[in-house]
């Protein structure tokens, strides 16, 4: 499912046309996972698991690459727009995800229908680390990915990832090949739902109102990308986690789960 190298590229370089920002906020919709209580936005419960980066608060090799993504966020938020607008994520969440696994409905379906689910998902995403692990070779090069600006996406607002190369591209689409083909894990219910577009999410969208000037707003969006263009800061891949998560603020982990070093 997932495009090769040249195809992603160009695929993101579009999404970030000034056309594509307007066509974008014409589809907006408020996020279900942020609801007003008590007067304010509250992430709403949204179980499941995934395959990340170390979150921002445990990342240390990033932290220059999360302090910026910090920065740019408070520029997003104080866009002349209705407060209710744009809701942001706690940046010490901010991840990269390299494979989603299961989530909401399904994770809670799976869980019911099978009470060893959870410890059947970690055995086997332990097993698929340690094989891949012994497959890959070690190169003196990371895996850097790098900024490339803001994506609308239909309920989120997004900072997009493009790799610095062909081989940091390339390792990341086996990692998901594996996890998305491997029968043990379809076998749990885990499929591959998404093309892989690699972003780290800034804010959700949260009320949406019928007199929102969306013109007015996708050129501050383009405006805002276009600041943003002039420093691309560099993301190192060198670590993915298993992570549970209840809602889109927190992503944690036990120190004996799966993880893999690439």
């Amino acid at each position: 499912m997932d495009d090769n190298y040249q195809t992603y590229l160009n695929r993101v370089a579009r999404m970030l046309l000034p056309e594509a920002y307007k066509s974008q906020v014409q589809h907006i919709q408020e996020s279900s996972k942020f609801q007003l209580h008590s007067g304010a936005r509250q992430a709403v419960p949204f179980p499941g698991y995934t395959l990340i980066t170390p979150s921002a608060d445990e990342e240390s090799e990033n932290s220059t690459f999360y302090a910026k993504l910090k920065a740019y966020q408070q520029e997003l938020l104080q866009l002349p727009v209705n407060s209710d607008l744009i809701i942001p994520v706690p940046p010490a969440s901010f991840h990269f995800t390299l494979a989603d696994l299961i989530w909401d409905s399904a994770y809670r379906h799976a869980y019911e229908k099978n009470p060893e689910f959870e410890q059947q998902l970690h055995s086997c995403c332990n097993e698929i680390f340690q094989q891949y692990q012994q497959s890959i070779t070690r190169g003196t090069n990371p895996i850097s990915w790098q900024m490339l600006g803001l994506i609308v996406m239909p309920r989120a607002i997004a900072v997009c990832l493009v790799p610095k190369d062909e081989r940091s591209y390339d390792q990341i689409i086996k990692f998901r090949r594996t996890i998305y083909q491997n029968p043990k894990l379809i076998a749990l219910g885990i499929e591959q739902n998404y093309h892989f577009t690699a972003h780290i999410t800034l804010a959700y969208f949260g009320q949406i109102s019928p007199d929102l000037d969306r013109g007015k707003f996708s050129t501050l969006l383009s405006q805002l990308n276009q600041q943003w263009l002039m420093d691309s800061p560099e993301f190192l891949i060198h670590r993915v986690e298993l992570r549970k998560f209840d809602d889109m603020t927190r992503y944690y982990r036990e120190p004996d789960w799966p993880s893999l070093d690439f």
